[in-house]
């Protein structure tokens, strides 16, 4: 008899596409996942996958119970969730996805703070320089910024987040500073490239004008911490959002310029599907986010009149 435990057993292989990576996640031996999926395929009475050195193929048998699993399986959690919907304590396992620097910095404090408030909850975090698919990934919650491209994924903001043009004060006595956007192309512009996007383009509206500049400069990286540290350091200009920078123009070591200049904004939002929305610790995680960032700002906006 096949149970539940095997769809998933086998729906974490495919995932990982090996058995080591299935072992790791798992927390198991090689030998281990090995031995229960030759007792799978031995209770099915076929083979599922293809081993190779490298990666697991699947078989034509291993394709379609590997469909039927991930749809049995999301019947299940979906019953779970509609007779457990009462429920008031959030409790189970919690994955979620956040981009990299951003989630270091906020996201996971705000990870330890959860879990004392609600200990029945098991939180993972993977932190990435790219985004990852909620429903390919198994993850129940996703923070992102700007505009979502997945119009099938519930998006909540939990914090508004402007895109600001700064700098070190130094590099601004030795450089002076832009008035206006196309000054930029003058400036040494520090890049982040990330999320495939167009990089080094940067876009500023007034009114009903608006510009695009093709900024250039020596330095680049995929990292925004690396990028930050540049800019600390005076050796150039930068593009980022409100939240990384406040606590610099706070303390003085960045200035914000062309504030005049609206650019596209960076919202953060707290994203989900469907059928993570009623569950109980999602539903939970997210009020938490938006009341700490609600917190945030407006201690932030207190302290402007710093700025």
């Amino acid at each position: 008899m096949i149970h539940s435990t095997d769809l998933a057993f086998f729906r974490e292989i495919v995932k990982q596409g090996s058995l080591s990576g299935a072992a790791r996640e798992l927390g198991v031996t090689p030998a281990s996942i090995s031995k229960r999926l030759a007792r799978l395929e031995e209770a099915l009475g076929v083979p599922l996958v293809l081993r190779t050195t490298r990666r697991l193929n699947l078989t034509d048998e291993g394709e379609l119970f590997h469909a039927h699993a991930l749809r049995l399986l999301g019947e299940l959690e979906d019953m779970e969730r509609l007779v457990s919907r009462s429920s008031v304590t959030p409790k189970g396992l919690l994955r979620v996805n956040a981009p990299l620097g951003f989630g270091r910095t906020y996201i996971t404090p705000l990870v330890s703070r959860f879990v004392k408030r609600y200990p029945e909850v098991e939180v993972q975090l993977q932190l990435s320089d790219h985004p990852l698919s909620l429903v390919d990934e198994a993850f129940e919650v996703a923070i992102r910024f700007g505009e979502l491209p997945d119009a099938r994924l519930i998006a909540r903001r939990i914090a508004s987040n402007r895109r600001l043009v700064c700098a070190a004060p130094s590099y601004l006595r030795d450089r002076g500073e832009p008035k206006v956007p196309h000054d930029l192309i003058q400036h040494n512009c520090i890049v982040l490239r990330q999320n495939d996007a167009a990089y080094g383009v940067w876009r500023f509206a007034k009114g009903k004008h608006t510009e695009t500049v093709k900024v250039r400069g020596t330095l680049s990286s995929n990292d925004g911490e690396v990028c930050m540290n540049w800019v600390l350091s005076g050796l150039g200009l930068m593009l980022r959002a409100e939240w990384d920078i406040a606590k610099y123009v706070r303390s003085g070591r960045l200035k914000i310029l062309l504030e005049d200049y609206a650019t596209p904004q960076a919202d953060i939002f707290a994203v989900y599907t469907e059928r993570q929305a009623q569950s109980p610790r999602v539903r939970a995680f997210i009020d938490f986010l938006a009341e700490s960032f609600r917190d945030a700002a407006e201690q932030t906006s207190r302290q402007k009149a710093r700025w």
